[in-house]
Formats: C-alpha cells, structure tokens, sequence
C-alpha cells in the first residue's frame, strides 16, 4: 500500500468524512462455492457464519488449537459464493482452506487478481462513486460492512461503552474488478490515514497480533466471536478464559508525547515510567491523527495498573512519555460466577 499522496492530515480528513477511498493492495480475495461453503466455514472459524444471508457479511478468526489467533478474514455471501477477504498470503491461505475439504461440497479458488479491494467509509461522495464499480457477479453487491461499530449477537465487550470511539465507525470495503482505472475512482488516501483513523478507533487488525494473541486481549469477542455457536478450533480455549480465567495482557490505547518527531514502531517496548528497565508490554500499531495528534495501541500485562504513567523504548531514541486508556480491562473474563467448593481434610484415625 501507498503511505501517502502528499498530505497525510489532508487524507485522514477526507477518508473520515468518506471522500476518499483507500486502495487495499495488500488484501487477497477467495471464493467458496457449493452448497456446503457456510456451514463448513462455519466449522472452522469463530463467528456464526453458517446463517449468513444473501448481502451479509461478518469478521470472523481462525484460531490454532490453543486459541491464538493465526488469520482475520472479513466474509461476505452473495447467495452463490462466499468471498473472503484476507491481509496477507491469500494464495497460501486458498490452498489450507482447499486441504480442509472432506467429502463436502466446498470449492475453494484463490480469486485475487480479478478483483481489488477498496476500503471507505460511508456519509460522503466514494459510496455514490462506487456503487456502480462494486462487483457484482450475482446481483448482490460485494461489499464488507465492518461489525465494528457495536457488538454483534453471540459477542461481549469488555470495554466500557461510555465514550467508545467505535460507535461512529462506518469503514466499509468493496470488491472492484481488476480492470477498473485509478481515473474512475474518488480521491485516494493512503495507508497511514487509514491506520490512524483504526487507532483511534482502538480497532484491532491483523498488524496487531502476534505468535502468542487471544482474541480477549484485542476486545475482538465484540466483532469477530460468537460465545454460543458450534464447535471450532481454539473454542475451548476462547470459552475457558472468557469464562473462568482473565486474558494475560490488555489492549490499550496510547497518548504519546508529541514533542518528539519521530513515531514507535510496532514491537517498540513499553515500559513503567518510574522504572523504564521493567518491559510490560510492546506497540503494537502507532499513527499521527489529525486531532488527536500522536497515538498508539500497545498490549501490556494485565498486572499492569490502569492508572501507571508508562514510556515507549525505541532503540534509537530516548524514552517517549505515554498515558494510557484502558480499552481491555483489568479484570475482563472470569464471567461465570463458579463458587469454590470447600473441602474438608479428614486426617485418617490411626489403628
């Protein structure tokens, strides 16, 4: 993806207000086809993707069998196929899917270089612009509406809905043809206004996750986590934490200090401010918005205080001062109360 066109502020702005499209060059495509593709899926990832009607869409995850994340896939149905919309390595990605098909009526074709994927957000002029460019194959255009606004049925929020920056967000993304032309679409923004706008938005993406994340830590059950659907990979995991035991580490979102020019990369250290040897955590995803000024998501230890002033390390410059806002609770999970049984010891009599 193109970082900019110039001006980055300038970008944000217009994407925000929905004047401007960004092109998503490094999402790949997928098609299923057959009359099994969404009640297979469905076996596979974890959100109720088997009802999906004609249009829907939903985010869904595929976990490993300890429940760590490894693919975020936004899905749309169009009646006929099912489109899957993926970040990175989709011909990889088409060819597991294809070695998951036992006696089902399941096709799975990598379908990346007819289409393209452009990313908007609705309320100004890309959506009139688009919707006579949005593929279409089966009457049903293929367009992705982000879940990210509320919680969907089946999911849970741990952060607290008072002042959550997601309610006003309107992120769509459509499939165009490959032979569609930069001249015919609306103005461009690029990646960085993008990211900026998610990080406000404390909307996790598959830039955020690493070989060890739960989907808990992200806030993620409220978008892309169904907690009563059938069987798939990872569901133990996801039920036990959820419902006996508390994430290991907590998203939070981060005020950076800005008199510093430079940004975090992500994987940069966050550290307790009073003893910037002790690593709690690392960035994550890091942006410049256009008001908000310079931000973060990082992950730290759920042991961390809420209130802990803490610092990003980089290793090329001094520690950078950061406050944060808790988006994961401390005390997210454990929701079913178990009460403890008491047990007790009876010392054997002796003969």
């Amino acid at each position: 993806m193109t970082d900019h066109f110039g001006d980055p502020f300038r970008e944000q702005r217009a994407l925000a207000r929905g004047d401007a499209i960004v092109v998503r060059q490094e999402c790949g495509v997928i098609r299923l086809a057959g009359r099994d593709r969404l009640t297979w899926l469905d076996s596979l990832v974890s959100q109720d993707v088997a009802h999906l009607g004609m249009g829907e869409s939903a985010e869904a995850l595929l976990l490993d069998p300890n429940g760590r994340i490894e693919r975020v896939m936004r899905i749309v149905d169009d009646g006929v196929n099912t489109w899957i919309l993926v970040d990175a390595d989709a011909a990889g990605f088409s060819l597991w899917l294809d070695r998951m098909v036992f006696r089902r009526d399941v096709e799975v074709t990598n379908v990346s270089e007819v289409f393209q994927v452009v990313g908007y957000f609705v309320g100004g002029r890309a959506s009139a612009a688009l919707a006579p460019l949005t593929a279409a194959p089966h009457g049903v255009a293929l367009t992705w509406i982000d879940p990210w606004a509320g919680v969907v049925a089946g999911g849970w929020q741990y952060a607290s809905p008072d002042g959550h920056p997601a309610t006003t967000w309107s992120y769509h993304e459509t499939l165009l043809n490959a032979d569609v032309t930069s001249s015919t679409l609306p103005d461009h923004a690029g990646s960085l206004a993008l990211t900026a706008l998610r990080v406000a938005a404390w909307r996790p993406a598959l830039a955020d996750i690493d070989e060890t994340s739960l989907p808990h830590e992200f806030d993620w059950l409220r978008s892309a986590v169904h907690l009563a659907k059938g069987c798939y990979r990872g569901q133990e995991t996801v039920a036990k934490v959820h419902n006996l035991g508390h994430p290991p580490r907590r998203l939070v979102s981060l005020d950076l200090d800005g008199s510093d020019s430079s940004l975090p990369e992500p994987g940069a250290f966050v550290a307790l401010a009073d003893d910037p040897d002790k690593v709690v955590g690392h960035v994550t995803s890091s942006a410049r918005h256009f008001e908000d000024g310079p931000i973060a998501l990082a992950l730290v230890k759920r042991s961390v205080p809420v209130d802990a002033p803490l610092v990003v390390r980089s290793p090329d410059s001094a520690p950078l001062a950061a406050r944060q806002m808790p988006i994961v609770p401390s005390d997210a999970g454990k929701t079913l109360d178990v009460p403890r049984i008491k047990r007790d010891r009876v010392r054997p009599t002796r003969s």
